[in-house]
């Protein structure tokens, strides 16, 4: 009998958990975790955070000080379960501003260093905004790794690799989403699921060109969109899809490889090609400004959460 589709898959992806959650990275080991600002709200509303929280709340300059410090606190918690790299998000808010990105990102990282976790294990999450990517670019030259996330066209992921971002995390169940919403009975399984074929362009694309820059497929609506891309860098997934890999046995074939690169010569982007290309994708500019929405509407929670925490 066949093994279980999560032991398989971890032999051709690294995988990566999804979660905010403890229990359920300490139940499925994987090499890495990514965290978001709804992710972290889920971990700071269980009830045995509350009193830990509370306390960093009190000590809390600010609220800033206060999100941050949690951020880092769950963090690092993680990095002592997963061997491998731990997401920490900026906040959303400052998505379209470098210079204020530029300063979270040190920030979060001198506070990992006093968690006593280096920033080798640390990648700052970074709306791919082109703002957003220029912050990257200077941080990787400051040796300030980073994870370019709300990533749904493909002028984002071309501005990324030119950037030298260590890894971008193109969103497939929200780009399904849209084109669903668009039409309703159009055929989207399997490899017509547009997520799915988003970023297989961008695997082939960065492998055909030697870029570097990881690609973590993201934000799964289903096992059959992760068993589809099979064989990408790395895919992030939530506990509940975890499961049903690890409970579901059957043989589970390499969709992804390296071999399929395309080999056509790269555009370079300038600012003003971005702005025209993320123009011409209404899917891309319509999923990149909602998904800066929600993760600011669940930081607003967090903040709100925290300011209770604080006055006790």
């Amino acid at each position: 009998m066949a093994d279980d589709l999560l032991s398989q898959l971890r032999q051709m992806t690294t995988v990566v958990a999804d979660t905010g959650d403890i229990d359920a990275i300490r139940r499925f080991e994987p090499t890495d975790a990514t965290t978001n600002p709804s992710l972290i709200l889920q971990a700071a509303q269980l009830e045995g955070r509350r009193e830990r929280l509370a306390d960093i709340a009190r000590q809390a300059a600010d609220i800033d000080d206060a999100l941050d410090a949690v951020a880092v606190e769950i963090g690092s918690e993680i990095s002592s379960l997963v061997p491998g790299y731990v997401s920490t998000e900026v906040s959303a808010r400052l998505s379209f501003d470098t210079d204020a990105t530029l300063a979270r990102a040190r920030s979060l990282i001198e506070r990992y260093g006093r968690h006593g976790v280096g920033p080798e294990r640390i990648l700052i999450k970074v709306a791919a905004t082109w703002e957003g990517i220029r912050a990257a670019q200077q941080l990787e030259r400051e040796g300030i790794q980073t994870n370019l996330t709300l990533l749904f066209g493909f002028a984002q992921a071309q501005a990324c690799a030119d950037a030298g971002v260590t890894l971008v995390s193109p969103f497939v169940g929200r780009i399904l989403d849209w084109h669903k919403a668009q039409s309703p009975d159009a055929d989207f399984s399997g490899d017509n699921d547009p997520g799915v074929r988003s970023v297989k362009r961008i695997y082939e694309h960065y492998k055909g060109h030697g870029y570097d820059t990881i690609v973590m497929g993201a934000s799964f609506r289903n096992a059959g969109e992760i068993l589809a891309l099979a064989g990408c860098d790395r895919l992030t997934i939530s506990p509940a899809l975890l499961g049903e890999l690890a409970d579901t046995r059957g043989p589970l074939t390499r969709r992804l490889s390296a071999q399929d690169a395309e080999t056509r010569a790269p555009e370079s982007l300038h600012e003003s090609d971005y702005r025209w290309h993320m123009n011409e994708d209404a899917m891309a500019t319509d999923k990149l400004a909602e998904g800066i929405r929600k993760f600011m509407e669940d930081q607003r929670k967090l903040e709100v959460l925290l300011g209770e925490l604080r006055r006790g």
